[in-house]
């Protein structure tokens, strides 16, 4: 089940992350600013930050076996139509759209894994999960960046990569199921005695929101958020500014991004469980201090510094993206397992949410100071931010679990 979710989830950025590679040449071909491709930006972080409001209280409902592939199709068709559009305001609707359908993944996803695992184990299930998303960047920059050596339109960064999504999606329809019940299985849940407890979605809500410790992790993560699509969004935009038709091998630098991100999950997935002995909040502070260094160290080297450039490349996005396997395991250790969905997606949901609001303010940055590095400031900044926020939080994996 682990690994059918992680598949699925290896192509859902195929249909999300593909927007930073085709900003250059829309913004030219369609004469828009940066400052409005920031909006375009913002529209689908919001709709991804609402749809995980009500799609993760959904998820403890209806169960992933029903969310994943609809949300899946409904991507496939929003990226298919951006790419016969000409008007900037159908594009930023369909990419709101999109942002919506594309939430109808993780929290479920989140949600049949702490089905399928224990607390023992569940840091290190949720970090091979969340290195399928950051291995996710990586399939989507590489196909990104093979389709622009081809000299393919931008259009086609919309069309091309999202059929893999399509092929994902039928397969975890026709493999994947919510619960080991569903598979003759006894179940393990820790939290077996609420089980059969009334739980209407107004409850669920009020369950997740009245816990403070939650609330707070859910804030930090807006931030660490903000810094990760920060290098997501930006970092091609920084280096595609390099002339890099006549030197294509600035492309590669950013590649290594994506590549640190999913690296950097699979082991914060796991030293989390080992090494900080099941306490999140120091293991994500941890990370975040060292994001902040590597940010600033970003904002001082030349972009055509290409040997140091690719080492902080991969050193930020396995740090700003790694801590991120520890949040997701702290909304079945705070909240119990029967609010799982409910707890992810409302905790995605400020993620996004943070990181919506990041886009248009890093966009008139670049409009203003006409220098793409400052980026790397504002993510220095928000990535100090969450390492405080998160530092507030006393966290003791085996006193929660009692307490719940």
């Amino acid at each position: 089940m682990l690994l059918v979710t992680m598949f699925c989830y290896l192509f859902f950025y195929t249909g999300r992350h593909n927007f930073g590679w085709a900003v250059k040449d829309m913004a030219a071909d369609l004469h828009i600013s940066y400052t409005m491709v920031g909006w375009i930006s913002f529209s689908m972080l919001i709709g991804y930050a609402l749809g995980q409001l009500i799609n993760g209280n959904l998820a403890d409902h209806f169960g992933a076996r029903k969310m994943v592939p609809l949300g899946a199709f409904l991507s496939i068709s929003a990226n298919i139509g951006i790419s016969f559009s000409s008007n900037m305001t159908m594009i930023l609707v369909l990419w709101a759209l999109n942002g919506y359908f594309q939430s109808m993944a993780w929290a479920p996803g989140g949600k049949l894994i702490a089905n399928w695992w224990s607390s023992k184990e569940r840091g290190k299930a949720f970090g091979f999960y969340t290195m399928a998303a950051g291995s996710s960047s990586v399939l989507t920059y590489l196909l990104s960046i093979l389709l622009l050596q081809q000299h393919a339109s931008w259009r086609y960064l919309f069309r091309l990569p999202v059929l893999l999504l399509l092929v994902a999606a039928i397969v975890f329809l026709i493999v994947a199921r919510d619960k080991p019940e569903d598979k003759g299985y006894p179940n393990i849940s820790e939290d077996e005695h609420k089980k059969n407890e009334p739980s209407s979605w107004r409850s669920r809500y009020k369950m997740v929101l009245s816990n403070r410790s939650f609330i707070t992790a859910s804030l930090a993560i807006g931030f660490q958020n903000a810094a990760r699509y920060g290098l997501i969004f930006w970092v091609p935009v920084h280096f595609l500014g390099q002339n890099w038709k006549s030197s294509p091998e600035y492309l590669w630098i950013t590649f290594l991004l994506p590549v640190g991100m999913a690296i950097g999950a699979l082991v914060f997935g796991s030293i989390s469980d080992s090494i900080f002995k099941g306490n999140r909040p120091l293991s994500i502070a941890t990370g975040m201090s060292v994001s902040a260094l590597i940010a600033l160290l970003i904002f001082f080297t030349p972009a055509h510094h290409m040997v140091i450039n690719s080492v902080l490349m991969f050193a930020a996005g396995f740090f700003v993206y790694g801590v991120q396997a520890n949040f997701w395991p702290m909304s079945p250790e705070l909240l119990g397992e029967k609010y799982t969905g409910t707890g992810i997606g409302i905790m995605n949901m400020t993620a996004y949410l943070f990181a919506a609001l990041a886009e248009p303010v890093l966009g008139k940055v670049i409009d203003l100071t006409k220098e793409t590095r400052f980026v790397f400031l504002g993510i220095a900044l928000v990535s100090v931010i969450c390492a405080v926020i998160i530092s507030t939080i006393k966290y003791k994996e085996k006193k929660l679990q009692t307490a719940v």
